[in-house]
């Protein structure tokens, strides 16, 4: 553990030290979380991160970039302190694409499939007909809360656990999956219409032996003061003696900017993944990253519908406002448990609210908080209220 800290410290240093260094700087996230049910006392939790990163071109078409975390956690009354390696990757471009290595971005078109920091490589071609890539990546030396894989239940009670440096090994790192991605992205076809696809392989590398693969098509559609959006994905899932799984989810949704004197948006998405249904092989939606849906609630999207209704307005050049509220559906009575109840399929409505604030491009300060309410819904309507209000603030220093 001291070694790892240790070479980051030094990598870091060292890189900024060259003579053709570039871009040095440091970024602080700030993130402390109240929330609780009902009037039971409130918890808190908090995580702070310091960012070191550093970036440089290379030739006339190669650019490096590196960044390392440095987190401290509370939870549960407990302090935590966590180094990891964030994005660092080597970029070289040519005429007609580029090709990426390293601990890089990638998300599939869907948001909630593949999304978050992968190590490995990826080559993009721009043709006439879009942008073609390819890429594969490993999981298994990332931090495991960074990238949350939850596809069994010994995953997620791994993932739910604290890093314990006297086991390191097995409480630091994520699960062992290898991904890769076929992608496709037009921009305009027609001048029109764009679209993303995308083939997504994962292979399980442990002992669970859970693998699946993923179809993925999203299409969107400006149309004067409206943008039109519909997404959907099918995914087939190997689990080791288990028959072949059927997996399904889709979104669809509009935006509307209004004809008002400042900037705002008025939106609708609706999202659904499939459930167990019985006699036949269509089962819960299994995503590769675990992606929390609701700022309350923080649902995992398997076996869970969610319509949200979103407004957000620019009312000042440095100021922002929002509104949501978003309403979940279980499909089915058995995949998630987070009420411990096998009746009714409506869990209740969230209503959130956020006021950003930018000054510069180098602050941001981010309020947040909402309420969760069961008894809106069927599955446990005598529950108590969820809450949660959250502060982010993100400062950069050059």
């Amino acid at each position: 553990m001291k070694k790892l800290t240790l070479f980051l410290c030094i990598l870091l240093v060292f890189l900024s030290s060259l003579s053709w260094a570039k871009d040095f700087g440091i970024i602080l996230d700030q993130n402390p979380v109240l929330g609780g049910a009902g009037k039971e006392e409130p918890d808190f939790e908090y995580t702070g991160l310091f960012i070191p990163r550093f970036s440089t071109l290379i030739g006339d078409s190669g650019e490096l970039y590196v960044s390392a975390g440095f987190r401290a956690e509370s939870l549960d009354k407990e302090w935590i302190f966590v180094p990891e390696l964030l994005r660092t990757e080597l970029t070289w471009r040519f005429d007609s694409g580029q090709l990426v290595i390293g601990r890089m971005q990638y998300s599939d078109p869907l948001t909630f499939i593949a999304d978050g920091l992968f190590d490995g490589a990826r080559f993009s071609l721009d043709t006439t007909m879009g942008t073609f890539s390819a890429g594969a990546w490993y999981t298994g030396l990332l931090y495991n809360k960074r990238i949350n894989i939850t596809m069994t239940p010994e995953e997620l009670e791994a993932n739910n656990a604290s890093t314990d440096y006297k086991d390191f090994y097995n409480t630091y790192f994520a699960p062992r999956r290898i991904l890769t991605a076929l992608d496709w992205e037009h921009p305009s076809v027609a001048e029109l219409l764009k679209i993303n696809f995308s083939l997504l392989s994962q292979f399980d590398t442990s002992s669970a032996e859970l693998h699946s693969q993923y179809a993925v098509l999203k299409l969107s559609l400006p149309l004067k003061d409206f943008v039109f959006d519909l997404g959907g994905c099918l995914e087939l899932i190997e689990e080791k003696d288990q028959e072949l799984g059927i997996g399904l989810a889709g979104e669809a949704g509009v935006s509307w900017m209004p004809p008002t004197s400042f900037e705002d948006q008025l939106s609708f998405l609706g999202r659904f993944s499939s459930g167990v249904i019985g006699g036949n092989r269509v089962t819960a939606f299994q995503p590769l990253v675990t992606k929390s849906h609701g700022e309350v609630l923080q649902a995992r999207l398997s076996g869970m519908s969610m319509l949200s209704l979103d407004y957000i307005a620019r009312l000042h050049r440095t100021f922002s406002a929002g509104l949501t509220s978003s309403y979940f559906i279980r499909s089915d009575l058995g995949t998630f448990q987070g009420y411990g109840s096998e009746d009714g399929y409506f869990l209740g409505n969230e209503f959130s609210g956020r006021l950003l604030w930018s000054p510069s491009s180098d602050i941001q300060l981010n309020l947040g908080g909402g309420v969760f309410l069961p008894s809106l819904g069927n599955v446990a309507p005598d529950a108590q209220a969820v809450w949660r209000v959250e502060l982010n603030a993100i400062i950069s220093l050059y």
